[in-house]
């Protein structure tokens, strides 16, 4: 077992300029103003890395009615202070365990070396048998918690260990299914228990904690009692009775709403943790969710990996573990015989190795942390923020109107002028009994609270969750998984997406299709057989040089062959040259490995054969290993020649010509080397760097890996929504220009200027602003490192540009951190880049990002048809009732009807709106500006026809309604609660057909695809069928009463005149200005945000 420290880089630190909570300082600057302060509560642009303080104040300024309700999905601020407070003393306490023992153990040793019985032998503990194996998992828990390489010594080491739980350290556990049984009974699963989720009753008793309905509630019992007091029981109590029905259901169907959300976030939470990860059994690789590691298993670990449970290093090479989620120290750990423990949760920052799993689930710290936590899933999202801050000002809008209507309505009643339908007052000091008059005081103060709470839209905010949770269920379909639902919605502002090239834009299915070896191309590439010291060599490195794995099943044919695509291509062109791949490794013996790394482009290894001689291979970019081959090459007769000028150029040709066609150009290269130069104790070889000089060239492969179908036309759909796509990859620069030109990201090789293409070194060499000056016209960069993704990415940044970068390795994690959105590959992905992501793409397939950016639109677009909607029932509802109560001192819609209305505009219409699948109308448009107005121009023009004329109407209705309808000679108390009914159903029938209209905003077309939204075509189905039912049958209840089948034609006709005015509106142009430019208060604004855009 070999070990080094510190042989490659780890990962790359955040710039200096960069806040981790705040985010960048060129990014913060648009949230203070001039004076310091942060100008807008509500103009959070970017919540990822926002500081606590940043989304305390928003909180603080918000109008809310419900808190419990409003702030459910946002971040629990006490939680998360309270989770970091439990965090620390766990880690204090698993801290002073580990020194007390450490402390314990320095003196039992110093003990024996007085006593001289060091060199006694040491007996193994007593081990508690379990089952059928003879230690348990106390033991295993109290070696691994206490890092005790004492009492593992006494067992014998890993192997010792290994025995007790009848594993094999090559081969693993057996693991068929009664075998998994026996190991789950006797150590237990790799779960921990979980807090239960939030049942129906307690989002029932959020539902019940809006203060309007509270006072509704508390009205509704006071009219209730006053009813059946002046007029018994039969008739009393449908007053109060009525809105109290209201109430409870506006409850149930708010709840029913929440409680479905919550069931959505759940399953996609539990996706989330169901992390997927290779292990060794019976021989083979198999790959297992996390879920279904057992106590035995042997697990290969690599760098970027998540350590799954707790265990013991069994073979490690330049092995280094980030225990930072455990122990809170970013403190980089070696591990080798002298340290091997491995703590769950952990990643691996370096290197590669093997563990034995010694601990699952709740008997691993991790566990123990994770159970004693409540994971709180909760974030805000800058378009959650923002409606807050829009529903903040119609609130206070709504607010004053209803304490105008109160006023207004209290002083005509205890004036005398509000009369009955017979014209008799309603009021009249010292003869009006007094509970009379309290049952008409709480009448008025009823419509006035409901008022309040149609006109405060509380569902606006919490539609934002809505519209995310949909749509995150459905890009699982579509392939992607939202770790952060605020990136969900920045998708749609995307402007530029950083792409990986391997993977991403290709299909990582790579074949060695082209071989120079012995001085000249082979062909076929595997015919080698007249070279037999060449194809020795060439086995020998393709067997060692390696961290993927062959293994024959007994009497098959095929082989099985894992590891990284390029690994499995080279491996699989090994098997066809007459590779043995068991037979061939246990030849040699490996003394040292330095693992692959994406900085220094090449992999190497160093092995003693059996005839006791050393050699060093290499394997990685071919003009970087081509580089170092100054020792010559081994031509066709297997004689070792001098590289000579022509024939490193003839190489380099071959190189060149291989990329052109699209071909990842590998080189595998070795050198001899003296024995006694090999360091030969551990710590010496821990920190010994392999010779890469004087090698031996021994083959150039190139690999094919075809184009994704359908990826030219994810790149152009992209482009022709104004999304600039960038291919960032590691390979040729020449490799990466012909695959951008078959993608279609540049469109022919005449396109690849300097400006166009660079290489990752030469952009690297530039300073800020020449990075910032050229950022926008590159569209490839090769032979790029991780760090030369994150320049680009904050130089596109400081230019303006909402960034989406993929990644997949480790060292991206800076990069996916610091872009708007960063998007890990679920295939290709390592643990580390997953987790600093914000969506993981599942399938690792570039159609599957432009999938992201068309639901990011659509949650933006989904948002505003909903604001139109909702806007047009609050602005036409408030005027109706406040000119009717001003002018005559009686409200057409009362408390109950608009209880109905705002259960129709709230989560009604939410759910039929804000769940409108993405259409391709969609990626006509430019990105949206994250600091565009919500309610832009259009949107303005719609609903304000729309409310105009369905005031208009209903006010003539209102005023003139009983002549119009013919009701003069009708009794005066019936013919005004006809009009009414008519009013109310006019105006709900009327945001029926607006909400078509609301569907297709700037579009004439508003029955578009609503056939195959089934929820929508349900909701509006369900508000019919309620509304016939309510006016038809429930009279007593809302105070209507039947109509004729001709007013409910004039009904029905007044909301159909809302389509073609919809259409006729639509033809009226509007300015491209938005209308807060137009305010000085904006523009100051705006003229702030242009001086920061220019610096």
């Amino acid at each position: 077992m070999s070990f080094q420290n510190g042989s490659s880089p780890r990962r790359t630190p955040l710039p200096e300029n960069t806040d981790i909570e705040a985010g960048p300082l060129s990014r913060r600057s648009s949230d203070v103003d001039d004076d310091g302060e942060i100008s807008d509560p509500f103009d959070i642009v970017r919540t990822k890395h926002a500081s606590i303080d940043r989304l305390r104040r928003w909180r603080q300024a918000a109008l809310v009615l419900n808190a419990s309700r409003r702030f459910r999905y946002t971040l629990d601020l006490k939680k998360e202070e309270e989770k970091k407070q439990i965090l620390r003393k766990i880690r204090a306490h698993a801290q002073a365990i580990r020194a007390a023992y450490l402390f314990k153990a320095a003196g039992g040793q110093a003990q024996l070396n007085r006593e001289g019985q060091v060199g006694e032998a040491i007996k193994p503990p007593s081990t508690t048998p379990t089952g059928e194996f003879p230690i348990g998992p106390e033991q295993l828990a109290s070696i691994s918690r206490e890092h005790d390489t004492a009492s593992l010594q006494q067992y014998g080491g890993v192997a010792g260990v290994s025995n007790l739980l009848k594993t094999d350290l090559e081969k693993g556990i057996n693991g068929d299914d009664a075998d998994l049984l026996r190991r789950r009974n006797a150590f237990g699963s790799n779960n921990y228990p979980r807090k239960k989720g939030r049942s129906f009753l307690m989002f029932m008793w959020d539902a019940c904690k809006d203060l309007t309905l509270v006072i509704l509630m508390v009205a509704a019992a006071a009219s209730l009692a006053l009813g059946i007091k002046s007029e018994g029981i039969k008739e009393g109590w449908y007053d109060g009775g009525s809105i109290a029905f209201a109430v409870v259901l506006v409850i149930v169907v708010t709840a029913v709403s929440d409680y479905k959300q919550s069931l959505q976030f759940r399953d996609l939470n539990e996706e989330k943790r169901n992390i997927h990860l290779e292990v060794v059994r019976g021989g083979r690789r198999v790959e297992i969710s996390i879920y279904d590691l057992v106590v035995g298993d042997v697990i290969p670990l690599n760098i970027g990996n998540q350590v799954p449970a707790d265990g013991i290093v069994i073979t490690g090479h330049s092995l280094s573990i980030d225990e930072s989620s455990m122990t809170g120290e970013s403190k980089i750990v070696h591990k080798d015989s002298k340290d091997p423990f491995m703590m769950s949760g952990c990643k691996v920052a370096d290197g590669s190795g093997t563990m034995l799993v010694t601990g699952v689930g709740i008997n691993t710290e991790w566990g123990l942390l994770m159970a004693s936590i409540s994971e709180d899933t909760g974030e805000e999202t800058p378009l959650q923020v923002r409606l807050n801050g829009v529903a903040t000002f119609i609130g206070i809008v709504g607010l004053s109107v209803a304490v105008l209507v109160l006023i207004v309505l209290l002083a005509r009643y205890f004036s005398g002028h509000t009369k009955n339908a017979d014209g008799t007052k309603q009021f009249t000091a010292g003869r009006t009994k007094i509970g009379d008059a309290v049952d008409g005081a709480i009448k008025i103060i009823t419509v006035a609270v409901t008022i309040v709470v149609v006109a405060v839209p509380e569902g606006l905010p919490l539609a934002v969750t809505l519209t995310l949770a949909y749509s995150m269920r459905k890009m699982m379909a579509d392939k992607a998984l939202v770790r952060r639902l605020s990136a969900c919605e920045t998708m749609g502002s995307a402007t530029t997406i950083c792409s990986d090239k391997t993977g991403t834009l290709t299909m990582n299915q790579m074949t060695v299709v082209e071989v120079y070896a012995g001085g000249s191309k082979i062909d076929p590439p595997h015919q080698l057989e007249s070279s037999p010291k060449l194809r020795s060599l060439l086995i020998e490195a393709v067997a060692q040089n390696t961290n993927g794995s062959v293994f024959v099943p007994e009497g098959a044919n095929d082989v099985e062959v894992s590891g990284s695509p390029t690994e499995k291509a080279i491996l699989h062109w090994g098997i066809k040259v007459g590779m043995n791949f068991a037979t061939d490794r246990s030849e040699s013996s490996i003394i040292h490995v330095f693992p692959f790394n994406s900085e220094k482009k090449r992999g190497g290894v160093a092995i003693q054969t059996d005839d006791s001689d050393v050699h060093i291979h290499w394997k990685g970019a071919a003009e970087i290993v081509l580089a170092c081959c100054t020792g010559g090459y081994i031509d066709a007769n297997d004689r070792l020649v001098e590289m000579s000028e022509d024939k490193m150029n003839f190489f380099k040709k071959a190189i060149e010509d291989m990329a052109a066609e699209s071909l990842r150009c590998v080189a595998i290269a070795y050198r001899s080397y003296e024995k006694e130069k090999v360091p030969d104790n551990e710590e010496q070889l821990a920190h010994w760097s392999l010779p890469d000089d004087d090698l031996v060239l021994l083959a150039i492969v190139g690999i094919k890996d075809p184009c994704r179908p359908g990826v030219k036309d994810s790149v152009q759909l992209c482009q022709k929504a104004g999304v600039k796509v960038k291919m960032v990859t590691g390979d040729n620069v020449k490799t990466a220009k012909a695959i951008a030109v078959e993608c279609g990201i540049l469109s022919s090789l005449a396109d690849a200027t300097e400006r166009t293409v660079i290489e990752g070194k030469t952009f690297r060499a530039l300073s800020d602003s020449e990075r910032e000056e050229i950022a926008d016209s590159i569209s490839v960069m090769g032979r790029s490192s991780p760090n030369d993704k994150l320049l680009l990415v904050q130089a596109l940044r400081r230019k303006g540009h909402v960034v989406a970068v993929t990644g997949d390795g480790t060292n991206d994690a800076p990069a996916l951190h610091e872009a708007d959105i960063g998007l890990a590959m679920g295939i290709a992905g390592t643990e580390v880049a997953k987790e600093s992501s914000d969506i993981i793409i599942l399938d690792d397939n570039f159609a599957s990002v432009v999938k992201v950016v068309r639901w990011g639109r659509s949650v933006y677009a989904n948002i505003q048809k909903f604001i139109q909607f909702q806007l047009t029932v609050n602005v036409a509802a408030l005027v109706i009732n406040v000119v009717a109560a001003v002018s005559s001192g009686d409200v057409p819609l009362n408390a109950v009807q608009l209880l109905w209305v705002n259960l129709i505009m709230d989560t009604l219409g939410a759910l039929a709106l804000a769940t409108e699948p993405p259409t391709d109308h969609l990626m006509d448009r430019t990105p949206v500006g994250r600091r565009e107005p919500l309610i832009t121009n259009i949107m303005w023009r719609n609903l304000l026809i729309q409310a105009m004329y369905q005031v208009a109407v209903l006010l003539v209705l209102n005023f003139r309604g009983i002549s119009i309808l013919g009701l003069e000679h009708q009794q005066s108390q019936h013919a005004i609660l006809v009009k009414n009914t008519l009013i109310f159903n006019a105006f709900v029938i009327a945001q029926i057909f607006n909400e078509f209209n609301a569907r297709k905003p700037d579009e004439f077309n508003i029955f578009k695809g609503v056939t195959k939204n089934y929820l929508f075509m349900g909701i509006v189905g369900f508000t019919v069928v309620l509304q016939v039912i309510i006016v038809e049958f429930l009279g007593k209840f809302t105070t209507t009463t039947r109509l004729n089948w001709k007013q409910w034609l004039i009904s029905v006709v007044i909301g159909f005149i809302g389509w073609p005015l919809a259409v006729v509106g639509k033809l009226i142009p509007v300015p491209e200005t938005p209308i807060n430019d137009f305010f000085p208060r904006f523009r100051k604004t705006e003229k702030k945000k242009e001086t920061e855009a220019s610096q």
